[in-house]
């Protein structure tokens, strides 16, 4: 792998450890520590994740604009900042304030890096997104662990770690990505595009895809939020809790060789994808009646591999669907549907718990799921159609 792409990596791995402290607890500071109700929860985490839709595209068009470097500058230095108030005031209501602006500083800085990750080594294809993925399930396995030990001593110093690894990472950003070098103000105008295209087929076929991307998050989220909340009233501790996200991050990165000689076999991306998503379906049928730590352990260990299918292989297909010029924009959109997966599951899943209970939930998810499989297959199914009658003519 090229330089560039390994500090893209170690960056990678600093940002999520940093902010891994703080998420997987969000729900429980929330709900046991500030005494909000799972819906409230649900909504602080709601307007944290459309600050980072908004965040995620305006880092995709920013990196078309002005590039990789400074787009990441920008969102470090907002989340930063952030991150700082918040350590010295994370009360009612200025928590929900600091997380918000967080949200909207961390959105910029996703797309332009899987940007520029398939920038710098574009003859690597999915390895690329995939060696971004797998860095970011590192710093999650780091941060989930050393979250869950911090905060069973103080929540403060969950605030403090969190700000000194973005510290650490804008060090990186200043000093490793200025000399990353990616092209800028290229957009191919539609008008100019090959007839087959003129349509907005590939954005269209992207938004269909990422609308079940969209689903597949809103599920996957519960596991940070109502199901993180369900495990404490079982009276399964927080370090517990906080290893399931261990085991998540450590299994992503050694499995890693094992899901690769299964990727080999399968001859495309979205067979990749609804395979992943059958799998996660598996996962919460185990969740939904587990009791005891080591169900949820077996339901993590699942979602985990399932995720490991679907999760690397959007940005892959994003990148290929991608005009020059537009990659920053495309990644952004992966980035924002992602997020809005994660807005509005907390909430959905707050108000599913709070009136229905957890078996109301596990429903609806799976339900969900199984239309995320119908949007995997016919995403592309315009362009399909668009090629056969350029052929034709």
């Amino acid at each position: 792998m090229p330089r560039a792409l390994w500090l893209l990596i170690i960056g990678m791995v600093v940002n999520v450890t940093g902010s891994s402290f703080l998420w997987p607890l969000n729900t429980i500071y929330i709900h046991d520590h500030l005494g909000k109700s799972l819906s409230v929860a649900g909504f602080v985490l709601m307007l944290n994740s459309a600050a980072s839709v908004v965040g995620n595209l305006c880092g995709g068009i920013l990196f078309d604009k002005i590039g990789g470097y400074k787009s990441i500058l920008l969102g470090v230095v907002t989340a930063l900042l952030s991150l700082i108030g918040l350590s010295f005031w994370n009360g009612w209501p200025t928590y929900v304030l600091f997380l918000t602006i967080v949200g909207f500083g961390s959105g910029i800085i996703f797309p332009s890096m899987y940007a520029m990750a398939g920038s710098v080594w574009k003859e690597g294809g999915r390895k690329s997104f995939n060696a971004l993925y797998v860095a970011q399930n590192l710093g999650v396995a780091l941060g989930a662990a050393l979250g869950g030990f911090v905060a069973s001593f103080s929540f403060q110093l969950i605030f403090i770690a969190n700000t000194l690894m973005y510290a650490l990472f804008l060090l990186i950003a200043v000093f490793g990505y200025r000399g990353i070098h990616t092209e800028t103000g290229t957009q191919t105008s539609v008008l100019k595009e090959k007839p087959v295209h003129k349509n907005h087929s590939r954005l269209y076929a992207l938004l269909i895809l990422c609308i079940g991307y969209s689903l597949c998050w809103v599920g996957y989220v519960q596991w940070q939020t109502t199901i993180a909340s369900f495990t404490q009233e079982l009276n399964i501790s927080l370090k517990q809790y906080s290893l399931l996200w261990t085991i998540n991050g450590a299994l992503i990165v050694l499995g890693q060789p094992f899901v690769n000689i299964v990727v080999k076999r399968i001859k495309s991306l979205k067979t990749q994808i609804n395979v992943g998503i059958v799998i996660l379906i598996f996962a919460f049928l185990i969740a939904s009646g587990a009791e005891e730590f080591s169900a949820f352990l077996a339901g993590m260990i699942i979602l985990t591999i399932g995720e490991m299918f679907v999760w690397p292989a959007v940005p892959t297909i994003a990148n290929d669907l991608a005009p020059k010029g537009k990659e920053g924009f495309y990644q952004g959109i992966v980035n924002s549907m992602a997020t809005a997966g994660r807005m509005i599951g907390p909430l959905l899943g707050g108000i599913l718990v709070d009136m229905y209970g957890m078996s109301m939930l596990f429903t609806i998810v799976i339900g969900l799921l199984f239309i995320s499989i119908f949007t995997t297959l016919i995403y592309d199914k315009k362009i399909k159609n668009s090629k056969k009658l350029a052929h034709a003519s």
